[in-house]
């Protein structure tokens, strides 16, 4: 039993949201293995995977739009309304022409992944070096130098790696946050 007397109201929550998980650390574990599975099963077929993802961004960016389309109905004495309600209709456009065409849509979003890939990595390392001198301040650049040398090898391979990079983007997410899953369940068994 876990003595709350003493304690602020926000650390009083913690703990009880603590004590709530440790007692269900075999669903965290379950969802984590999951997870892995479907990870792994993504990396059985990147193509199905980069289709599914695709799918997934199309649906989501029609769902945002129609919600954006009635948020500007309900706004409409506001000045910004036909902004509001062109904006949903480019984007329920984009999000159907994502899902109606999801070959050309595959190589818009890897072009798009590699150079924002790039970007982030020279904007990393543009903060090392102007970071230089102080502690840690190689992790940084190591960490852009990567991202940076990623990101070029995604647009040396584009177009031929659009059919299959999302989709493992997709794979490597899934079985790292399954993992990241079973090692919580596992820990909150072990602090029962």
């Amino acid at each position: 039993m876990t003595q709350t007397t003493g304690m602020s109201e926000p650390r009083r929550a913690f703990t009880g949201l603590m004590t709530e998980a440790r007692g269900k650390w075999g669903w965290f574990v379950a969802l984590g293995i999951l997870f892995v599975v479907l990870g792994f099963g993504a990396l059985s077929n990147l193509l199905l995977a980069t289709i599914a993802t695709i799918f997934y961004i199309g649906v989501l960016m029609i769902v945002a739009a129609a919600f954006q389309i009635v948020h500007a109905f309900r706004v409409k004495n506001w000045r910004g309304f036909f902004l509001w309600g062109l904006g949903g209709f480019f984007y329920a456009a984009a999000g159907t022409t994502i899902v109606l065409d999801p070959a050309v849509a595959s190589l818009v979003l890897t072009l798009i992944l590699a150079v924002f890939t790039i970007a982030s990595g020279l904007m990393r390392l543009l903060l090392s070096l102007r970071a230089r001198g102080d502690r840690g301040w190689g992790w940084l650049f190591a960490s852009g130098l990567l991202t940076a040398i990623a990101g070029l090898a995604f647009l040396l391979g584009w177009p031929l790696n659009s059919l299959w990079l999302l989709g493992l983007l997709l794979s490597v997410d899934l079985v790292f946050q399954g993992c990241a899953l079973i090692g919580l369940g596992l820990q909150l068994r072990d602090t029962r």
